[in-house]
């Protein structure tokens, strides 16, 4: 195999082996090198606009610096050099628009400061990378709506600290899941208005370069970028950002909490539900039999992948007075990074749970692996009524000892004591002792969660 097929790259969002298993082509787009450069310049291009249109620059020299700025005319390689000696990229960025604009060339970046074009250039990256999210999310909503009313009434073992405790069902257990990301689109919408605001403020944010038209300037070209105004500065105030990755750090969570339960429900001793089967996907090279379940375990490591960079957001908000001497570029690292992750983390979801396999029959099998002690609590109310709750439990707790000692099943110890036989018959017996017959509210919650699920949808 030629080697040119293999890049420089040293991470796993760049590599040619992982990349697609831990991110997205679209989502690795929105923050490649060549889409921010663009953003750089669509910002350097709407700030002159702006500026004409508040007459602060002659509009020919807008019109000049909007024709001749053109991605494809940046020498990327002198870029790189300016920006290793400068520490920055907007420089070196600004000396090239500078050479392409000729006369108007002198009226690029008028007013600016390298962070306004960086920052309000990420800004856009965010609303490209969110609207991904949003649509990932969308669909892996609809794909949980669907499996929770399709198991809506699946019994199956309710567990606690990894031990039995009560049945549920699968539906349930999806409705939770669904219940989680219609909370992650509410986050997101409310997130929009924090964080996709302009950043345009000048050197220490005051906007003094500009006199009195700076408050004018600001306006328009969050007018040309589809962007809000922000009340004040927010150059040293990382909020918004913080916010984004942390809503990130949410939704990569959730999705790890999903994937450690089908990662135990596809163990050998649980066999419950198992992601979908694609030939030679999750085997083993020395076992054959294996069947690894490898979407959930990139699932694990995205969340907490970003749960770490989430951490370095919240860091870097702690900055020095007007203009931040290093946590600013901890940023650089977090923003692409904890996008990119939690794309391939949705893609590798929907992919799991689209095709997800459900094993009811051993469900149902691993329910009755407690004997009936799983419905314990079941049988006791179920006596309670005929001879007291304490009675009953009392009554109750003898008969686990003899399951637990003796075997048998909880509904043959109960049927050999003559205080139970008294008020039930077998049948009645049986009926109490099945965990199918002890489901609670669980079908009812999936109701109400597919319910206020497709209100949600609907509403957006």
């Amino acid at each position: 195999m030629s080697s040119s097929l293999f890049s420089p790259a040293s991470t796993v969002l760049d590599s040619v082996l992982f990349r697609d298993a831990f991110g997205t082509p679209r989502m690795r787009e929105v923050f490649s090198d060549r889409t921010l450069i663009a953003r750089y310049i669509e910002v350097e291009v709407a700030l002159a606009r702006a500026e004409a249109r508040c007459g602060v620059i002659p509009a020919e020299a807008a019109e000049a610096i909007a024709h001749a700025s053109r991605l494809e005319r940046v020498d990327f390689d002198h870029m790189r050099h300016e920006t290793d000696i400068v520490g920055y990229p907007i420089l070196p960025l600004v000396h090239q628009l500078v050479e392409m604009c000729g006369e108007a060339g002198r009226y690029v970046h008028w007013g600016a400061t390298t962070q306004d074009i960086m920052d309000t250039a990420n800004v856009l990256q965010l609303r490209d990378g969110l609207a991904l999210v949003e649509a990932d999310i969308r669909e892996l909503r609809g794909i949980l709506a669907a499996l929770a009313a399709k198991h809506r009434d699946s019994p199956m073992a309710g567990r606690t600290h990894l031990q039995q405790a009560l049945p549920v069902t699968f539906g349930y257990k999806v409705a939770i899941w669904l219940a989680m990301f219609d909370r992650h689109q509410e986050r997101l919408a409310e997130l929009r208005k924090r964080v996709l605001v302009v950043q345009f403020a000048g050197a220490a944010g005051t906007l003094a370069s500009l006199g009195d038209k700076g408050f004018e300037v600001q306006a328009a070209l969050a007018d040309e970028l589809g962007l809000a105004v922000p009340v004040t500065t927010w150059h040293v105030a990382r909020d918004g950002f913080a916010e984004a990755v942390n809503l990130l750090a949410l939704v990569t969570g959730s999705l790890g909490k999903i994937a450690l339960d089908i990662m135990v429900m596809a163990s050998t001793e649980f066999g419950e539900v198992y992601e979908p089967f694609v030939k030679g996907r999750g085997a083993s090279s020395t076992m054959p039999q294996k069947r690894n379940p490898i979407s959930s375990e990139l699932m694990l490591a995205a969340s907490k992948a970003v749960r770490q960079q989430a951490g370095l957001m919240l860091d870097a908000m702690v900055q020095d007075f007007e203009r931040a001497t290093g946590p600013w570029h901890a940023e650089w690292l977090a923003l692409p990074e904890s996008f990119v992750l939690t794309a391939g983390a949705l893609h590798q979801a929907k992919f799991a749970l689209g095709g997800l396999i459900v094993d009811e029959a051993r469900m149902r099998s691993n329910l009755g692996i407690s004997r009936g002690l799983i419905v314990a609590e079941a049988v006791m109310m179920g006596l309670a009524p005929a001879m007291g709750r304490q009675q009953a439990h009392d009554v109750v707790y003898g008969a686990c000892r003899t399951v637990n000692e003796q075997g048998g099943t909880l509904a043959e110890a109960l049927a050999a004591l003559p205080e139970v036989v008294r008020h039930f018959d077998r049948a009645a017996i049986d009926r109490l002792t099945d965990p199918a017959n002890y489901l609670g509210l669980a079908p009812a919650m999936v109701d109400r969660a597919l319910a206020a699920s497709a209100a949600a949808a609907a509403g957006c």
